[in-house]
């Protein structure tokens, strides 16, 4: 039998994840966190908000407004909720809700309060064991997923078992998957991405053009395995889709809205501004702030995200902090 599952978020991704899914023939409990766009849902079957095109018709799909009512009778628990909001939800949630079950992260971020990878909060205040535990990686955009457009996944896991139960289920004609035991390194790949796209995005609004683009995205290549070493140790595949993939396309794509976000401040908007504009949450910018105190006072040296920083925090001038950071990119 298939695993039923339940889904604990309703933006662009968790509604990509929700067609996979649906797709595979699992049946999906959907939560959202507002009423009015569940009971949307349940009329027009789809989401009001995100991915629009996207029409579940008669798939085995059902919507809850409450997340205990959606985990209930669930075996699976797939998590796609923005970073600077899933601690709150999970923290809602009473840990008997989750005992037992199989946890997938499909979050590009990290928890901005406790500076945990969401597995790390998982196992530390749920004590969700790590064989129960998956994480989704790029490279990969909802908006793509939507267009059924060809895309690949890497499905992250202590228990490589569990991962590969995950792939067989959502390969199709335009997902591919591959698997890996890697999965703190693919998720902290994921958080640190979205900060360098941020990056590539200021650089695109100020007007720097390819050529440049190619060297920062070098650079922040570079940083991340600086960091990765730092956090996670060992070595590991940057050259993966996991790590390089999801870097190059989040930096160069129109549909990344961390780059579109970088893009509108290089090009003069304040950030609160940039924010309502964008819509959507830019997981990067919570994750900068994160990795400036985990690093601030080690002997590790990531400029580029030193430099975003300074940009989004310290309210430096952009213009100035870019024309520094670039005389020191090799």
């Amino acid at each position: 039998m298939k695993p039923r599952l339940c889904v604990l978020g309703a933006g662009s991704w968790a509604t990509a994840l929700c067609k996979i899914f649906s797709e595979a023939g699992l049946e999906v409990n959907w939560w959202y966190h507002r009423k009015e766009d569940a009971d949307h849902f349940a009329e027009f079957r789809q989401n009001p908000r995100y991915l629009t095109d996207v029409d579940f018709g008669s798939r085995p799909v059902s919507v809850f407004h409450h997340p205990v009512d959606a985990l209930e009778n669930c075996d699976w628990v797939l998590i796609a909720i923005p970073s600077a909001f899933v601690g709150a939800v999970l923290e809602s949630i009473p840990g008997e809700a989750l005992k037992g079950k199989k946890i997938i992260s499909s979050i590009k971020g990290i928890l901005p309060a406790q500076l945990l990878l969401v597995t790390d909060f998982l196992h530390q205040n749920f004590g969700t064991p790590w064989e129960n535990m998956a994480v989704i990686g790029g490279p990969c955009h909802a908006e793509e997923v939507a267009l059924e457009k060809q895309s690949y996944l890497t499905i992250g896991a202590a228990n490589i078992e569990f991962a590969e139960e995950i792939r067989s289920l959502i390969q199709s004609r335009y997902i591919l998957a591959t698997t890996s035991s890697d999965i703190n390194g693919i998720e902290w790949a994921a958080v640190l991405k979205n900060v360098y796209a941020i990056a590539c995005g200021v650089c695109h609004g100020l007007g720097y053009g390819d050529n440049f683009q190619a060297v920062l995205v070098s650079n922040a290549m570079q940083e991340m395995n600086v960091f990765l070493q730092y956090q996670c140790k060992g070595n590991r595949d940057t050259l993966a889709s996991a790590y390089l993939g999801d870097l190059l396309v989040t930096a160069y794509s129109t549909f990344s809205r961390n780059r579109t976000f970088g893009n509108m401040v290089g090009r003069g908007y304040g950030i609160k501004a940039a924010q309502v504009e964008l819509g959507m949450v830019a997981e990067g910018y919570y994750a900068i702030k994160a990795l400036y105190k985990m690093t601030d006072n080690e002997s590790i040296t990531l400029p580029i995200a030193r430099a975003m920083y300074q940009i989004m925090y310290e309210n430096a001038p952009v213009k100035e902090t870019i024309t520094a950071l670039k005389s020191i990119l090799k």
